[in-house]
């Protein structure tokens, strides 16, 4: 089960409509040109830096972002990745998510020395436990126990014991 916050849409249309009561234009903007920046940026201590003083993610020690990552524009500061993780190349992580009659609001919190493919979307609200490998083009729609090797559209576990030699 994910922990996401319910919250009904503002009026008679999709919930999207009202994106810019969640968070303002100019505050989504802002977080917007940081995150399209870092995702071509290939300084990986700068990148940390300004997800975490301008956007106010909370970054381990030696992470790694890859290349053209996406982070969630409206509510990035709800974001953890603890030390020594890697994030691939074209990873999605959303902390928010739009539906017709309501939108959903959750933390994404990535563990300690965790892999996560690339080119895969984390959903809101879900948790990714210490020294587990998320498998390249996956779908992260509910936890990831500590240090076990997940993968899939939708994620299943795959190895409950990953070696510290796994490739992805």
């Amino acid at each position: 089960m994910r922990r996401v916050e319910h919250h009904p849409a503002a009026g008679d249309k999709n919930a999207m409509q009202y994106w810019y009561r969640l968070v303002g234009p100019v505050k989504a903007s802002f977080n917007f040109a940081i995150i399209f920046l870092c995702r071509y940026l290939p300084s990986l201590r700068l990148k940390n830096f300004l997800y975490r003083k301008l956007l106010g993610m909370h970054i381990g020690r030696d992470v790694s972002v890859g290349l053209m990552v996406m982070l969630d524009i409206f509510f990035p500061h709800l974001i953890t990745i603890g030390d020594n993780s890697i994030i691939g190349y074209n990873t999605t992580i959303l902390t928010h998510e739009f539906l017709v009659d309501e939108y959903r609001r959750g933390p994404v919190e990535i563990g300690k020395n965790v892999l996560i493919g690339a080119n895969t979307t984390v959903l809101p609200g879900v948790k990714i436990g210490d020294g587990a490998v998320v498998g390249a083009a996956s779908l992260v729609n509910r936890d990831i126990p500590p240090g076990v090797l997940a993968a899939g559209t939708p994620v299943k576990i795959l190895k409950e014991k990953v070696k510290k030699d796994v490739h992805v």
